[in-house]
């Protein structure tokens, strides 16, 4: 995959359009990103053993193909191009031209 954990990314696609965040979790696997702040459901938590229930929000993962990561030169969404010199990849984003960490 061409993200990676801590990227900042906004959402292109899907219900969060428009919002941006920082990618907690990559499932490569599954082709799936978790956002920070994104695609928030609600888990209802029985209370047991004196503890009291509540109600916990957490991201869920999406499609990777919704996010696009954000130029850090721009503030924009950007493709994100590969480079390899002398064995490993260097990640470049189209619009500016900058290298990514």
């Amino acid at each position: 995959m061409k993200i990676k954990k801590n990227d900042k990314v906004q959402v292109i696609a899907g219900k969060d359009k428009g919002k941006s965040g920082v990618i907690l979790r990559v499932l490569p696997n599954e082709g799936r990103v978790v956002v920070e702040g994104i695609a928030i459901a609600k888990r209802h938590m029985r209370g047991a053993r004196g503890e009291v229930g509540r109600i916990i929000e957490r991201p869920q993962p999406i499609h990777a193909s919704n996010v696009m990561l954000i130029d850090p030169e721009t503030k924009k969404p950007t493709r994100i191009r590969i480079e390899k010199k002398d064995n490993a990849r260097i990640r470049i984003a189209v619009k500016s031209g900058k290298k990514l960490a």
